[in-house]
């Protein structure tokens, strides 16, 4: 294995375990409960819809042939004897009760959009908020028109279905058809993954990363799904709690289905977050409490040192002042000094060593560079854009805290050299 794949596969393990522990730390398991259960309130409404629709299909079915196919497609890909047999819809419905369930699709939409918002606001953290009217307006609106695509999709499914089943259209006619058929149900997933891990953030991550992510989330739920079964037996449900067994059980589901989800959001925020989460634990080191695992996970610096790692050869200056750059230097290897110009004459104020930060202060107080620094000897410095500086002292509170007190330490250091 070579530099580059030791890297990328550091980069990999980095992002999985800085993932993970933000899944943990943001205790998602709550917010897909959460989610699971306004997930079934909204999709009680809809089934039930779904069972009026079939009732009146089922009465034009007694004169029309087309009725029969569309109506026997549609038990077979909505399942719709399963569900009636689990419980989660009626043998029998009253058309009366119709407007009952749009009213609840209405409010437990907006409750499931909530639990969405809530959960990405902490998946995505950002301080900025979403329009009034938008907030308001988004979840009587979102859900209806995400599940009424659903309906089209999977009615079209059941289109091809009946078509890969017509004898005269031949084997390879029919195979063509089912493939369509499983292309057109995981685009439909992975569309709608897409589009919420990307629109619902405040902050919209980049477009490849999120494509790629909702491909895997879409892939880890269809094996969920082909799995589901074979762990969790509904009749044990039914066993327990009787009628509302097979609620449960979908309940479970549900469940399942929205941790996955969580976490494959939460994985996209570690993608853009892993070079600060690892920056992170080569600044601190052991002093800020990092434990063993980290150590393990992040203890190779290559990947870094090949992305920001910079050689300065003896004598080289890193920093000159009255610069009006603002890039941060982190030193891995070797020694540099600090001098300043005082009256014309440069005077050395001390040196920095490695596992030192420097150079913040042009940035924090946004002004030119203070002091010189150059290597004594060769040296091997982290150069980071002010952009990665911001956004290590949002990450980490520890880290921040670090560098305000080194900074206010160095210029205390500073004053009194010059004083001297």
């Amino acid at each position: 294995m070579n530099a580059a794949q030791k890297n990328r596969l550091d980069w990999l393990l980095q992002t999985a375990y800085t993932a993970w522990r933000l899944f943990v730390k943001n205790e998602l398991a709550n917010h897909a409960a959460a989610t699971a259960f306004y997930f079934l309130l909204s999709a009680a409404p809809l089934v039930l819809l779904l069972t009026y629709g079939t009732q009146i299909l089922a009465r034009l079915a007694e004169t029309s042939t087309l009725a029969s196919m569309l109506l026997a497609a549609l038990y077979d890909q909505f399942q719709l004897a399963q569900l009636a047999a689990l419980g989660v819809i009626p043998q029998k419905a009253a058309i009366a009760a119709g407007g009952v369930g749009l009213l609840t699709l209405l409010l437990s939409s907006r409750g499931l959009v909530k639990a969405l918002q809530s959960a990405f606001r902490v998946i995505f953290p950002d301080e900025a908020k979403r329009n009034f009217v938008f907030n308001w307006t988004l979840p009587l609106i979102i859900i209806p028109v995400a599940f009424a695509l659903v309906g089209l999709t999977i009615t079209l499914q059941a289109v091809i279905n009946f078509l890969a089943n017509v004898e005269l259209l031949g084997a390879g006619r029919s195979h063509l058809f089912k493939s369509l058929n499983l292309i057109l149900g995981i685009g439909l997933v992975w569309s709608l993954l897409y589009l919420v891990l990307w629109r619902m953030p405040l902050r919209h991550p980049p477009r490849l990363p999120t494509l790629i992510v909702s491909g895997l989330a879409t892939l880890t739920l269809g094996l969920l799904y082909l799995s589901f079964g074979h762990f969790y037996r509904v009749e044990k449900y039914q066993a327990v709690y009787g009628a509302l067994g097979g609620v449960v059980f979908i309940l479970i589901g549900a469940y399942l289905a929205c941790v996955a989800f969580y976490f494959w959001a939460q994985f996209l925020y570690a993608l853009t977050k892993v070079d600060v989460a690892a920056l992170e634990k080569l600044f601190l080191g052991a002093s800020e409490g990092v434990n063993k695992l980290d150590s393990i996970v992040f203890g190779r610096a290559n990947r870094l040192l090949a992305k920001y790692g910079h050689p300065f050869a003896d004598g080289e200056t890193l920093i000159s002042e009255g610069d009006a750059s603002r890039e941060a230097f982190f030193l891995y290897s070797g020694k540099v000094g600090l001098f300043k110009d005082l009256g014309g004459q440069e005077k050395r104020l001390g040196e920095l060593g490695a596992g030192e930060l420097f150079g913040e202060m042009a940035y924090l107080l946004n002004e030119h560079r203070t002091a010189t620094v150059r290597a004594e000897g060769d040296v091997t410095a982290l150069v980071l854009p002010p952009e990665m500086l911001e956004e290590l002292m949002r990450y980490s509170a520890p880290l921040a805290r670090r560098i305000i007190g080194s900074l206010a330490g160095r210029l205390m250091r500073m004053n009194q050299a010059a004083k001297g």
